[in-house]
């Protein structure tokens, strides 16, 4: 923190985290072979989950111009639409179409979030550029660089969770991923040092939006569109910074009384448990199996794993106790109605009725058709959530970041199943190998569900083999998804 003196008019230093995540942008070359690998997975699999959410008009409904006619021509493209838009509102649509399903990557620590949200502004920006580069002769960036772009993002946005936890001051992860893309944007966009400091500067000012859309009694889909909304306002940072030069804030976190310590974050600066590399790539969760949110990932494991035993005795069910982390209980741990599907991918009582009662949980079981089977509010209202301390203290273990949940079902006659513990998901790091065909298929899946069979593989073909793919011009790959 400066100390700055709030009658000073003389301008301070920038602050130093706000110079730390610019120079990480500018000067640090990522070398990491695994970091990109998984990077290339993670792309894989956020457009899998999009074209996913097509299916879904909720979220068609925002993907095109802010209003009807707004198009631009030689804009960005958004994947499984005809639709050309400036990068601003591209981002938008994009970073909607990633979040849609909560299908996306996930990171967990004091702060929880998204990484591959940030693709929604790389995407948009690369794209753009990509197009205005082959327009005017220039050298139009490639999936490679791309991947770059997103392990920074991923590091920024997973570094600043390790150890700050904006939920505790009642605001949303995405002011992470606005964060994350606006530095990554503006060096995109050709910002240096400076300029980076600018419109990470303005990213703070922003504040944070209430996260009370995620939580009882408020739940509702505007979580869906949130991180898209942050992508958004990333662009229009990084464009103001670079093309018309406005004005940084260099205290615009330590300021006294008026900067963002003291105004949001109860006066306390933000703390770091490393420095910026490709780790949190590395270590990046994978939401492979299930549509679920993350806490409840190995939750759902255990009632598929339960479902045999009790399919056919639902009705002879007494009790169900389900384990989880501190985290878990916080907010997902829900009761009472629920109203629409946001708010029941973010019930672990429902994320485990349902396994248990069908052996199943896709995302169109968040439908209504599908939350009207009385058997799931029965067996959520017989459901007991606890937290594990152990389960919370390998959650919080940097050299574990484990996830774990048990289930355990109690029946009216004094018999039980045995309790079902997993400490981390199909999509954890330490079950890469198992985790990544599953990733793969669900990503072969979702094109084929979406696309005519040739267009599918044709898209198929172009991420085949991996030098090859990173050395396709973003706006080709882009091409592919187009209708």
């Amino acid at each position: 923190m400066s100390g700055h003196d709030i009658r000073s008019a003389v301008r301070p230093d920038p602050d130093q985290p706000m110079v730390d995540i610019a120079k990480y942008v500018v000067d640090t070359k990522i070398e990491s072979k695994e970091a990109y690998d998984t990077a290339r997975y993670m792309l894989l699999d956020s457009m899998a989950t999009s074209m996913m959410a097509m299916k879904f008009p909720e979220c068609v409904k925002h993907l095109g111009p802010i209003v009807p006619g707004a198009s631009m021509t030689g804009g960005a493209r958004v994947p499984g639409t005809s639709h050309e838009l400036d990068p601003a509102q591209a981002a938008f649509a994009i970073g909607t179409q990633v979040r849609y399903l909560d299908f996306n990557d996930t990171w967990l620590a004091a702060e929880w979030g998204h990484p591959s949200d940030n693709l929604g502004t790389i995407l948009a920006v690369g794209d753009w550029l990509s197009r205005k580069a082959e327009r005017e002769g220039g050298k139009a960036l490639s999936v490679r660089d791309v991947l770059g772009y997103a392990i920074k993002a991923h590091e920024i946005q997973g570094c600043y969770a390790l150890k700050n936890s904006f939920n505790r001051v009642g605001q949303d992860h995405v002011i992470l991923v606005r964060l994350a893309s606006t530095a990554v944007a503006t060096h995109m966009l050709g910002g240096n040092t400076e300029q980076i400091i600018t419109a990470v500067s303005h990213s703070w000012i922003d504040n944070g939006v209430l996260r009370t859309y995620r939580h009882a009694p408020n739940t509702g889909p505007r979580k869906s569109w949130a991180a898209g909304d942050a992508c958004r306002r990333a662009v229009t940072h990084a464009i103001n910074a670079v093309y018309r030069g406005v004005v940084g804030y260099p205290s615009a976190l330590s300021a006294k009384t008026w900067g963002y310590y003291d105004v949001a974050f109860k006066g306390k600066p933000f703390e770091f448990e490393r420095p910026f590399g490709s780790y949190v790539m590395e270590n990046v969760l994978f939401k492979i199996s299930f549509p679920a949110e993350f806490h409840a990932q190995t939750a759902v494991e255990c009632a598929m794993a339960l479902h045999p035993q009790v399919a056919g005795k639902i009705d002879q069910i007494e009790k169900i106790v389900i384990e989880t982390q501190e985290a878990g209980c916080r907010i997902i741990d829900k009761t009472g109605p629920l109203h629409n599907y946001a708010d029941r991918d973010h019930c672990i009582q429902y994320m485990v009725a349902v396994p248990l009662i069908f052996g199943r949980l896709v995302a169109t079981d968040y439908n209504d058709d599908v939350a009207a089977d009385p058997r799931i509010d029965a067996l959520r209202s017989k459901m007991e959530v606890v937290e594990n301390p152990q389960f919370t203290q390998d959650y919080f273990d940097p050299e574990k970041r484990y996830i774990g949940n048990s289930v355990q079902v109690f029946f009216k006659d004094g018999s039980h199943t045995d309790k079902v513990s997993i400490d981390f998901p199909i999509g954890h790091r330490k079950r890469r190998a198992e985790g990544i065909p599953v990733l793969l298929k669900k990503f072969e899946a979702a094109m084929a569900d979406q696309f005519p069979a040739h267009q599918a593989a044709a898209i198929m073909a172009a991420v085949a083999d991996p030098a090859k793919f990173d050395a396709m011009p973003l706006h080709r790959f882009m091409d592919l998804f187009v209708v």
